[in-house]
Protein backbone atom coordinates (compact mmCIF):
# COMPACT_ATOMS: atom_id res chain seq x y z
CA UNK A 1 0.00 0.00 0.00
CA UNK A 2 1.44 3.57 -0.99
CA UNK A 3 0.56 7.02 1.08
CA UNK A 4 -0.96 9.38 -0.87
CA UNK A 5 1.37 12.51 -1.05
CA UNK A 6 -0.86 14.77 0.63
CA UNK A 7 -0.66 12.51 3.92
CA UNK A 8 3.36 11.88 3.83
CA UNK A 9 5.38 13.40 6.01
CA UNK A 10 7.34 16.57 4.05
CA UNK A 11 10.89 15.36 5.32
CA UNK A 12 10.82 11.60 5.93
CA UNK A 13 14.04 12.02 7.67
CA UNK A 14 13.94 14.94 9.59
CA UNK A 15 10.24 13.72 10.92
CA UNK A 16 11.78 10.13 11.74
CA UNK A 17 14.75 12.10 13.83
CA UNK A 18 11.99 14.63 15.69
CA UNK A 19 9.65 10.75 16.10
CA UNK A 20 12.36 8.85 18.04
CA UNK A 21 13.20 11.94 20.33
CA UNK A 22 9.21 12.51 21.38
CA UNK A 23 8.20 9.06 21.40
CA UNK A 24 11.29 8.42 23.63
CA UNK A 25 10.49 11.22 25.86
CA UNK A 26 6.84 10.50 25.92
CA UNK A 27 7.17 6.90 27.01
CA UNK A 28 9.67 7.72 29.41
CA UNK A 29 6.96 10.62 31.32
CA UNK A 30 4.36 8.06 30.77
CA UNK A 31 6.63 5.01 33.14
CA UNK A 32 7.13 7.71 35.58
CA UNK A 33 3.32 8.36 35.97
CA UNK A 34 2.22 5.10 35.81
CA UNK A 35 5.06 4.45 38.73
CA UNK A 36 4.11 7.10 40.76
CA UNK A 37 0.70 6.26 41.06
CA UNK A 38 -1.12 3.87 42.49
CA UNK A 39 -3.72 2.62 39.71
CA UNK A 40 -6.33 -0.28 38.76
CA UNK A 41 -4.49 -3.27 37.72
CA UNK A 42 -6.46 -2.72 34.95
CA UNK A 43 -4.48 0.94 33.83
CA UNK A 44 -1.76 0.02 34.80
CA UNK A 45 -1.34 -2.66 32.46
CA UNK A 46 -3.10 -0.26 29.39
CA UNK A 47 -0.48 2.29 31.12
CA UNK A 48 2.53 -0.07 31.04
CA UNK A 49 1.08 -1.54 27.38
CA UNK A 50 1.61 2.30 26.36
CA UNK A 51 5.05 2.32 27.54
CA UNK A 52 6.08 -0.63 25.76
CA UNK A 53 4.15 0.65 22.28
CA UNK A 54 5.86 4.36 22.57
CA UNK A 55 9.66 2.82 22.73
CA UNK A 56 8.72 0.48 20.08
CA UNK A 57 7.67 2.67 17.90
CA UNK A 58 10.95 5.03 18.93
CA UNK A 59 13.07 1.66 17.91
CA UNK A 60 11.13 0.94 14.38
CA UNK A 61 11.80 5.16 13.78
CA UNK A 62 15.35 4.64 14.66
CA UNK A 63 15.82 1.61 13.13
CA UNK A 64 13.80 1.50 10.18
CA UNK A 65 14.35 3.81 6.70
CA UNK A 66 12.42 6.92 6.96
CA UNK A 67 11.36 6.79 3.34
CA UNK A 68 9.72 3.59 3.90
CA UNK A 69 8.36 4.11 6.86
CA UNK A 70 6.51 7.21 4.81
CA UNK A 71 5.60 5.46 1.92
CA UNK A 72 3.63 3.17 3.82
CA UNK A 73 1.64 5.72 6.68
CA UNK A 74 3.37 4.98 9.14
CA UNK A 75 4.01 8.61 9.62
CA UNK A 76 0.64 9.50 9.59
CA UNK A 77 -0.27 6.58 11.40
CA UNK A 78 2.00 7.28 14.73
CA UNK A 79 0.71 11.19 14.77
CA UNK A 80 -3.43 9.47 14.94
CA UNK A 81 -1.67 6.23 17.32
CA UNK A 82 -0.72 9.35 19.92
CA UNK A 83 -3.75 11.18 19.59
CA UNK A 84 -5.52 8.31 20.01
CA UNK A 85 -3.40 6.41 22.99
CA UNK A 86 -3.66 9.95 25.09
CA UNK A 87 -7.36 10.70 24.92
CA UNK A 88 -7.71 6.44 25.86
CA UNK A 89 -4.94 6.56 28.64
CA UNK A 90 -6.82 9.93 29.95
CA UNK A 91 -10.06 8.08 29.74
CA UNK A 92 -9.07 5.32 32.10
CA UNK A 93 -7.22 7.35 33.97
CA UNK A 94 -10.37 9.56 34.79
CA UNK A 95 -7.81 12.61 33.99
CA UNK A 96 -10.05 15.69 32.50
CA UNK A 97 -6.86 17.85 33.45
CA UNK A 98 -5.31 20.15 31.72
CA UNK A 99 -1.55 18.43 32.16
CA UNK A 100 -3.90 15.20 30.73
CA UNK A 101 -4.84 17.49 27.71
CA UNK A 102 -1.30 18.77 27.35
CA UNK A 103 -0.25 14.91 25.84
CA UNK A 104 -2.18 15.64 23.00
CA UNK A 105 -0.11 18.80 22.22
CA UNK A 106 2.82 16.30 21.65
CA UNK A 107 1.47 14.24 18.06
CA UNK A 108 -0.38 17.37 16.97
CA UNK A 109 2.14 19.57 17.14
CA UNK A 110 5.06 17.20 15.21
CA UNK A 111 2.34 16.51 12.36
CA UNK A 112 2.10 20.12 12.13
CA UNK A 113 5.90 20.45 11.84
CA UNK A 114 6.48 17.38 9.53
CA UNK A 115 3.67 16.03 7.77
CA UNK A 116 1.61 18.26 4.79
CA UNK A 117 -0.96 20.44 5.09
CA UNK A 118 -4.05 18.15 4.92
CA UNK A 119 -1.85 15.30 7.15
CA UNK A 120 -1.86 17.79 9.66
CA UNK A 121 -5.40 18.94 9.87
CA UNK A 122 -6.26 15.24 9.85
CA UNK A 123 -4.42 14.84 13.22
CA UNK A 124 -5.80 17.83 14.50
CA UNK A 125 -9.42 17.26 14.00
CA UNK A 126 -9.07 13.61 15.19
CA UNK A 127 -7.45 15.03 18.42
CA UNK A 128 -10.08 17.40 18.98
CA UNK A 129 -12.80 15.12 18.05
CA UNK A 130 -10.79 12.18 20.91
CA UNK A 131 -10.75 15.11 23.42
CA UNK A 132 -14.15 16.21 22.95
CA UNK A 133 -15.08 12.47 23.53
CA UNK A 134 -13.15 12.02 26.84
CA UNK A 135 -14.05 15.57 28.34
CA UNK A 136 -17.93 14.71 27.50
CA UNK A 137 -17.69 11.13 28.49
CA UNK A 138 -16.77 12.57 32.35
CA UNK A 139 -17.61 16.23 32.89
CA UNK A 140 -20.71 17.90 32.48
CA UNK A 141 -21.33 19.80 29.43
CA UNK A 142 -20.67 22.99 30.60
CA UNK A 143 -17.21 22.44 32.37
CA UNK A 144 -16.43 19.94 29.22
CA UNK A 145 -17.05 22.62 26.91
CA UNK A 146 -15.12 25.83 28.53
CA UNK A 147 -12.34 22.83 28.64
CA UNK A 148 -12.57 21.65 24.63
CA UNK A 149 -12.62 25.50 24.13
CA UNK A 150 -9.69 26.87 25.75
CA UNK A 151 -7.48 23.80 25.15
CA UNK A 152 -9.08 23.22 21.51
CA UNK A 153 -8.37 26.70 20.49
CA UNK A 154 -4.63 26.55 21.86
CA UNK A 155 -4.01 23.40 19.43
CA UNK A 156 -5.55 24.78 16.22
CA UNK A 157 -3.82 27.91 16.85
CA UNK A 158 -0.78 26.25 17.07
CA UNK A 159 -1.47 23.51 14.71
CA UNK A 160 -2.45 26.19 11.71
CA UNK A 161 0.42 28.64 12.20
CA UNK A 162 2.64 25.66 12.15
CA UNK A 163 1.08 24.43 8.88
CA UNK A 164 1.18 27.74 7.18
CA UNK A 165 5.15 28.45 8.31
CA UNK A 166 5.90 25.00 6.16
CA UNK A 167 3.79 26.38 3.32
CA UNK A 168 5.87 29.39 3.04
CA UNK A 169 9.75 27.83 3.65
CA UNK A 170 8.48 24.74 1.50
CA UNK A 171 6.98 27.41 -1.45
CA UNK A 172 10.91 29.83 -0.86
CA UNK A 173 12.55 26.16 -0.92
CA UNK A 174 10.51 25.50 -4.37
CA UNK A 175 11.15 28.88 -5.99
CA UNK A 176 14.76 28.68 -5.63
CA UNK A 177 14.91 25.35 -6.87
CA UNK A 178 13.63 26.40 -9.46
CA UNK A 179 15.33 29.53 -9.86
CA UNK A 180 18.77 27.36 -9.25
CA UNK A 181 17.52 25.31 -12.37
CA UNK A 182 16.20 27.77 -14.69
CA UNK A 183 18.20 30.32 -16.93
CA UNK A 184 17.09 33.75 -16.02
CA UNK A 185 16.83 35.36 -19.23
CA UNK A 186 15.10 32.83 -21.34
CA UNK A 187 13.41 30.25 -18.83
CA UNK A 188 15.06 27.12 -20.58
CA UNK A 189 16.86 25.14 -17.96
CA UNK A 190 20.57 25.87 -17.28
CA UNK A 191 23.73 23.81 -17.52
CA UNK A 192 23.81 22.16 -14.77
CA UNK A 193 20.35 21.33 -14.90
CA UNK A 194 20.83 19.92 -18.64
CA UNK A 195 23.64 18.18 -17.36
CA UNK A 196 21.88 16.32 -14.63
CA UNK A 197 19.34 15.19 -17.42
CA UNK A 198 21.76 14.32 -19.75
CA UNK A 199 23.61 11.95 -17.19
CA UNK A 200 20.36 10.43 -16.53
CA UNK A 201 19.66 9.42 -20.23
CA UNK A 202 22.95 8.40 -20.93
CA UNK A 203 22.74 5.85 -17.78
CA UNK A 204 18.63 4.68 -18.61
CA UNK A 205 18.20 1.71 -20.65
CA UNK A 206 17.09 3.08 -23.71
CA UNK A 207 17.72 1.23 -26.82
CA UNK A 208 17.92 3.38 -29.10
CA UNK A 209 20.58 5.59 -27.34
CA UNK A 210 20.92 9.39 -27.18
CA UNK A 211 21.03 12.49 -29.46
CA UNK A 212 22.57 15.88 -28.69
CA UNK A 213 21.58 18.93 -30.63
CA UNK A 214 24.08 21.99 -30.08
CA UNK A 215 22.85 25.44 -31.26
CA UNK A 216 25.12 28.66 -31.96
CA UNK A 217 23.47 32.03 -33.32
CA UNK A 218 25.84 32.98 -36.26
CA UNK A 219 27.22 36.58 -36.18
CA UNK A 220 25.78 36.91 -32.20
CA UNK A 221 28.75 39.18 -31.96
CA UNK A 222 27.83 41.64 -34.80
CA UNK A 223 23.90 41.37 -33.77
CA UNK A 224 25.17 43.14 -30.34
CA UNK A 225 27.87 45.50 -32.24
CA UNK A 226 25.43 46.33 -34.43
CA UNK A 227 21.96 47.10 -32.45
CA UNK A 228 22.94 46.82 -28.78
CA UNK A 229 23.34 43.87 -26.01
CA UNK A 230 19.66 44.25 -24.96
CA UNK A 231 18.56 43.21 -28.84
CA UNK A 232 21.16 40.55 -28.29
CA UNK A 233 19.09 39.41 -25.08
CA UNK A 234 15.84 39.83 -27.25
CA UNK A 235 17.71 37.60 -29.59
CA UNK A 236 18.19 35.11 -27.42
CA UNK A 237 14.43 35.21 -26.06
CA UNK A 238 13.08 34.87 -29.54
CA UNK A 239 14.80 31.86 -30.12
CA UNK A 240 13.90 30.02 -26.99
CA UNK A 241 10.65 31.32 -28.30
CA UNK A 242 11.39 29.57 -31.44
CA UNK A 243 12.83 26.20 -30.34
CA UNK A 244 10.50 25.85 -27.88
CA UNK A 245 8.12 25.48 -30.14
CA UNK A 246 9.30 23.29 -32.29
CA UNK A 247 10.68 20.99 -29.03
CA UNK A 248 7.97 18.41 -26.91
CA UNK A 249 8.68 19.10 -23.14
CA UNK A 250 7.80 15.32 -23.25
CA UNK A 251 10.35 14.13 -25.31
CA UNK A 252 13.35 16.19 -25.20
CA UNK A 253 15.23 19.16 -22.97
CA UNK A 254 15.93 22.14 -24.23
CA UNK A 255 18.81 24.61 -22.60
CA UNK A 256 20.87 27.72 -22.67
CA UNK A 257 24.13 26.05 -22.10
CA UNK A 258 26.19 29.85 -21.24
CA UNK A 259 26.16 32.81 -23.87
CA UNK A 260 24.19 32.47 -27.55
CA UNK A 261 25.05 28.51 -27.47
CA UNK A 262 21.80 26.26 -26.82
CA UNK A 263 21.24 22.90 -26.55
CA UNK A 264 18.94 20.04 -27.05
CA UNK A 265 18.64 16.52 -25.15
CA UNK A 266 16.89 13.93 -27.44
CA UNK A 267 16.61 10.61 -24.84
CA UNK A 268 15.73 7.83 -26.67
CA UNK A 269 16.23 8.88 -30.35
CA UNK A 270 18.05 7.50 -33.26
CA UNK A 271 20.98 9.48 -35.20
CA UNK A 272 18.60 10.02 -38.08
CA UNK A 273 15.97 11.01 -35.78
CA UNK A 274 18.00 13.69 -34.55
CA UNK A 275 19.33 14.55 -37.76
CA UNK A 276 16.06 15.37 -38.97
CA UNK A 277 14.90 17.33 -35.68
CA UNK A 278 18.08 19.24 -36.30
CA UNK A 279 17.20 20.50 -39.81
CA UNK A 280 14.02 21.53 -38.38
CA UNK A 281 14.98 23.61 -35.81
CA UNK A 282 16.94 25.34 -38.35
CA UNK A 283 14.01 25.94 -40.89
CA UNK A 284 12.23 27.28 -37.81
CA UNK A 285 14.52 29.72 -37.07
CA UNK A 286 14.76 30.92 -40.35
CA UNK A 287 11.10 31.23 -41.13
CA UNK A 288 10.53 33.69 -37.79
CA UNK A 289 12.72 36.51 -37.83
CA UNK A 290 12.94 38.62 -34.85
CA UNK A 291 10.99 42.26 -35.01
CA UNK A 292 12.85 44.62 -33.40
CA UNK A 293 11.43 48.02 -32.07
CA UNK A 294 11.60 50.01 -34.78
CA UNK A 295 9.33 47.32 -37.11
CA UNK A 296 11.98 45.90 -38.51
CA UNK A 297 12.66 42.29 -39.35
CA UNK A 298 15.82 40.76 -38.20
CA UNK A 299 16.70 37.48 -39.74
CA UNK A 300 18.43 34.69 -37.41
CA UNK A 301 20.84 31.94 -38.47
CA UNK A 302 22.12 29.57 -36.42
CA UNK A 303 24.50 26.70 -36.52
CA UNK A 304 24.10 23.33 -35.43
CA UNK A 305 25.90 20.23 -34.64
CA UNK A 306 24.40 16.85 -33.44
CA UNK A 307 25.98 14.17 -32.08
CA UNK A 308 24.57 10.40 -30.92
CA UNK A 309 25.36 7.81 -29.07
CA UNK A 310 24.44 4.19 -28.24
CA UNK A 311 22.27 2.80 -25.04
CA UNK A 312 25.76 2.90 -22.13
CA UNK A 313 28.46 3.66 -25.02
CA UNK A 314 30.30 6.60 -23.56
CA UNK A 315 29.67 8.85 -21.43
CA UNK A 316 28.75 12.92 -20.98
CA UNK A 317 31.86 14.74 -22.09
CA UNK A 318 32.39 12.15 -24.98
CA UNK A 319 28.81 13.07 -26.65
CA UNK A 320 29.85 16.92 -25.75
CA UNK A 321 32.80 16.54 -27.29
CA UNK A 322 30.96 14.92 -30.52
CA UNK A 323 28.18 17.31 -31.14
CA UNK A 324 30.75 20.58 -30.40
CA UNK A 325 32.91 19.47 -33.06
CA UNK A 326 29.81 18.80 -35.45
CA UNK A 327 28.72 22.49 -34.06
CA UNK A 328 32.50 23.81 -35.44
CA UNK A 329 32.32 21.81 -38.53
CA UNK A 330 28.79 23.36 -39.47
CA UNK A 331 30.72 26.96 -38.79
CA UNK A 332 33.42 26.48 -40.43
CA UNK A 333 31.10 24.83 -43.76
CA UNK A 334 29.77 28.49 -44.00
CA UNK A 335 27.24 28.71 -41.13
CA UNK A 336 23.27 28.33 -41.12
CA UNK A 337 23.54 24.56 -41.79
CA UNK A 338 23.63 21.41 -39.69
CA UNK A 339 26.31 19.15 -39.32
CA UNK A 340 26.38 15.66 -37.74
CA UNK A 341 29.29 14.03 -35.91
CA UNK A 342 30.17 10.94 -37.68
CA UNK A 343 28.97 11.56 -41.29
Amino acid sequence: MRMPDALRARDPRSAARSAVLILAVCGTALAGLTLAQNATTGVDVASWFGVAGLLSAAAVCWFVAPERLDRIGVCLALALGGVLLTSALNFLTSDTSITGQSFLAFPVLWAASHLRRRAALLVTGVALAADALSLYLQLPVEPATTDLAFFGAVLVVMAVMLVRANDTQEGLVAALQEQAAVDSLTGLVNRRSFDGALQTALEAPCGTGTGLVLIDVDAFKTINDTHGHPVGDDVLVHLAGVLRRQVRADDAVLSRLGGDELAVLLPGCTLEVAARRADELLTAVRAEPLTLADGTLLSLSISVGVAHLPQRAGDLRALYSAADGALYEAKRGGRGRVAVAGR
